[in-house]
């Protein structure tokens, strides 16, 4: 697929406190992955507008985030969720990054966008910031297709291995988007139990150290065949990378050969479809050296898909 990468400047001047699992140093491994490309489509991301956000984070959401930046040390928006001077900026840009790779598959540009960007988004709901996420890059990339591009049907698929809860949220309030996710039982958010599913909604979840087998048994039942059945006018993935068996926060065992296995399936899915249009956005991944070549292993193959 011909695949374009979204990167930020601003990401490195989101500092949270030190020890934050979700440190300046997950951009630095995503540098180095990114390095070893030979050739590589790239781009810078532009900061998204409050109104771009405003598709899916209430006015008063929004007002609050902003407000909250600081000029000089650390805001606390929760026990999880920080900002430093530099935060808002990368937020903004990681939703920039998002709405731009669909501006890019949509014109036929491109066939595959990454958006390797931070802070992470996927738990953001439309009125609170919550688990290392300020605004949620993926849905607010969703609702762009539906309101910019007249796209009438929109998958997301989440293998972050924490359940995107404000992915789901905004999926809920929108009937033209079908949200599936699969991710570690009994974790954080304690959201997303297989009993919380809808004909738009599916929840998968698999148990601490299930590994390879079973999380790809899973997604070959359940959730790929919808895809095939049914293909989206645009595909969407938030892919985090803490399913990796080294990952600190989480117990999942997988390892680089599942993250480029599912990197291939979502490729092959998208290429199927009358018009392959494939944008991911970079979710957790907490083990420096599990997420540099996890990302490397998906790039590489959504690029040779």
């Amino acid at each position: 697929m011909k695949l374009r990468v979204y990167t930020t400047e601003a990401g490195k001047d989101h500092v949270p406190p030190a020890e934050h699992p979700e440190s300046p140093e997950r951009l630095k491994a995503i540098e180095r992955a990114l390095s070893r490309f030979e050739t590589l489509d790239r781009v810078n991301a532009r900061a998204a507008t409050r109104d771009e956000v405003g598709r899916v984070h209430s006015s008063r959401h929004v007002d609050f985030v902003y407000s909250k930046s600081p000029f000089t040390d650390l805001a606390s928006l929760d026990a999880d969720t920080w900002m430093s001077p530099g935060s808002l900026e990368a937020a903004l840009q990681a939703c920039g990054g998002a709405i731009q790779a669909v501006d890019d598959v949509m014109a036929g540009e491109i066939e595959a966008g990454f958006v390797a960007a931070r802070p992470p988004g996927h738990h953001a709901e439309p009125d609170r910031s919550m688990g290392f996420c300020l605004f949620n890059q993926i849905a607010v990339a969703a609702a762009h297709a539906i309101q910019a591009h007249d796209c009438t049907s929109v998958a997301i698929v989440d293998f972050d291995v924490h359940h995107g809860n404000g992915t789901q949220a905004y999926a809920e309030s929108e009937g033209r988007v079908f949200f599936a996710s699969i991710h570690q039982d009994w974790l954080y958010p304690g959201t997303g139990s297989a009993d919380d599913s809808s004909d738009r909604i599916l929840n998968l979840t698999v148990e601490r150290g299930a590994g390879s087998s079973i999380w790809r048994e899973a997604l070959e039942e359940h959730i790929f065949p919808r895809l095939a059945e049914a293909p989206p006018d645009i595909l969407f993935v938030s892919a985090g990378f803490d399913g990796h068996r080294d990952d600190p926060l989480a117990g999942l065992e997988l390892d680089e050969d599942d993250f480029e296995w599912i990197g291939t399936r979502l490729a092959e899915l998208t290429r199927e479809s009358a018009h392959p249009r494939l944008v991911c956005t970079l979710e957790g991944g907490y083990d420096i050296k599990a997420l540099e070549s996890s990302l490397e292993r998906f790039l590489r193959a959504v690029a040779a898909a």
